[in-house]
């Protein structure tokens, strides 16, 4: 093995990979990474990502070949790459797609695979064999009904399953994208939405993930045209329900009685349905039935788009796996998942067919240049006291909430005076707290809905520069002229809602085009642990963090 003293990656035999920061091929070298590994760690001067079968299935899903991937880390690696690592990392990858489901004329669907030996593991298999039927020593026949069952259950086994079983027409729908907005303003897809677009139309199923603001609605209603079907949107809340129906309204031809909402103060099914995640997990008693499911039913949709696919629900997860007859498209902007059921996604709502990186968008002016910044504060002596003898579980919140943040909130807010503003965290009493001290208003899961979108609408408009939020605001809330926002608290260290409170601010900006990332974090606490985990899928994504110490302002 010869080494290669200038090569930016350390490869070791059980798939963990070091990246030194200070190589000057860092860029390029961390997005080929990120396209077949995960990112696990962030230290000053050394990255460290490890090869997982999700990312080596997702990789091979996505066209990443096993000898693309040997012979990236072969030509990167000061040592080369073991033959035990070369090996593994060709047989996990070869078997994607290694059993494939396809249609057969009488209707039933059959799982194939061209190594006998392999079917007949299937077949006897006590969990996987027990809803299969034998049909010759490269076929099993799978009822319908359990498409959805037998790609989870193999992936459980470590074989993902190709879908290519094709799926229902769908109700017609005449829709197009307009070539001009009101006003006249042309209109046409990016580049890579459109490449996007096409990816997703050759498969018919899976995830695309791309940065808040590069435009993923849009991508989804070029979907929707392609392929000309009822369609069923289902998004996080019903602020971004708005969200869709107006760009739909806005950006296609379609009539506005053909666009329905179906939400908790409305329920239409039309043509082109929005509803949310909420409503359809809504059941009167804990025990009781979901009694808004039967809306995957109410037509014959030709397409469902899951907006914001990492979020979407247990019960959402359960109703899909009897929806794969049904074209599925997943929209994210990170496929991180806290509860760690990335494979779900895979499985049910298709691979990952298409990421375009965060820093590659910010470089071509299609997102705005994030400066990001952990701003820390002192706790002051009687409550460092309080935190000290604290069980542990209750230290994030006495951490979190350290009143010493609210100077540097103030401090932060005039320094971006007469710019758009966002303030977020996650408890109330906090907020409130906040929200007074800037005479800004403040929005919280119990604002009503209609004085939710005044408030967005006049922060849109420049009527008000600074707008206090609850994690309500961490998801599809459009407020494109937002130049900073300062995060005084999360939930714990989710890297999730960190991706998505930094997209709040990457909409692209007239002039510099340049925004601002304020993590406000309590020195030496948990406060400030939780935040190192919470952001590391934006380190991934090659953003930088730099530090300040609030008390020097003083």
């Amino acid at each position: 093995m010869q080494f290669q003293a200038d090569a930016p990656l350390i490869v070791e035999s059980m798939g963990r990979i070091l990246l030194e920061e200070d190589h000057p091929r860092i860029e390029e070298i961390r997005a080929g990474l990120t396209a077949f590994a995960h990112q696990v760690k962030t230290p000053e001067g050394m990255h460290t990502f490890q090869l997982t079968p999700l990312s080596l299935w997702n990789a091979a899903a996505s066209g990443w070949s096993a000898d693309r991937v040997v012979s990236f880390l072969r030509e990167n690696s000061q040592w080369g790459l073991a033959r035990s690592l070369d090996e593994e990392l060709r047989e996990t990858m070869a078997r994607y797609g290694l059993f494939r489901l396809e249609s057969h004329p009488s209707g039933s669907i059959l799982l194939v695979c061209e190594d006998p030996e392999r079917i007949r593991w299937a077949r006897d298999h006590p969990i996987v064999g027990s809803r299969l039927v034998w049909v010759d020593d490269q076929r099993l026949r799978v009822d319908p009904v359990d498409r959805g069952w037998i790609k989870e259950e193999m992936m459980r086994q470590g074989y993902p399953v190709e879908d290519g079983a094709g799926y229902v027409e769908g109700e017609a729908l005449a829709v197009q994208l307009r070539e001009r907005l009101e006003g006249g303003q042309p209109f046409c897809l990016r580049g890579y939405q459109e490449q996007a677009v096409e990816i997703f139309n050759q498969h018919e199923s899976g995830v695309l993930v791309l940065p808040c603001g590069a435009g993923k609605t849009v991508i989804g209603l070029a979907a929707m045209t392609r392929v000309g079907r009822a369609t069923l949107i289902l998004t996080p809340n019903a602020t971004s329900v708005q969200q869709w129906i107006r760009e739909i309204r806005e950006k296609t031809d379609l009539p506005a009685d053909a666009v329905g909402e179906y939400s908790g103060r409305c329920k239409e099914v039309r043509p082109v349905t929005v509803a949310t995640y909420q409503i359809l997990t809504h059941r009167d008693d804990s025990d009781g039935e979901f009694t808004h499911l039967g809306l995957f039913e109410q037509r014959d949709w030709g397409l469902i788009i899951y907006d914001e696919v990492h979020l979407l629900p247990a019960p959402v997860f359960r109703a899909t796996a009897e929806l794969q007859a049904r074209r599925r498209l997943g929209l994210t902007a990170t496929l991180v998942r806290e509860d760690g059921n990335e494979e779900d996604v895979f499985s049910l709502i298709g691979p990952k067919r298409f990421e375009m990186p965060w820093k590659w968008m910010e470089q071509q002016g299609w997102i705005a240049e994030a400066e990001c910044v952990e701003v820390r504060v002192s706790m002051a002596a009687d409550r460092l006291r309080k935190y000290r003898q604290a069980k542990q579980q209750q230290r994030y919140r006495i951490a979190a909430e350290n009143p010493s943040k609210m100077d540097a909130v103030a401090h932060l807010v005039s320094h971006h005076q007469e710019k758009q503003v966002l303030v977020i965290g996650q408890y109330l009493s906090q907020l409130r707290a906040i929200a007074e001290r800037l005479q800004a208003p403040l929005i919280t899961g119990n604002t009503p809905q209609g004085e939710r979108e005044s408030l967005y609408r006049a922060f849109r408009e420049g009527k008000i520069s600074v707008l206090v939020v609850s994690k309500v605001a961490n998801f599809a809330v459009d407020l494109p002229d937002t130049e900073a926002a300062i995060q005084v608290s999360g939930t714990f260290g989710s890297r999730q809602e960190e991706a998505q409170r930094l997209g709040r601010i990457l909409r692209p900006k007239k002039g510099e085009n340049r925004a601002f990332f304020y993590n406000v974090v309590t020195r030496d606490s948990v406060d400030q642990e939780y935040a190192w985990n919470r952001r590391r899928f934006l380190v991934e994504q090659g953003y930088r963090y730099r530090w300040m110490d609030a008390e020097q302002w003083n």
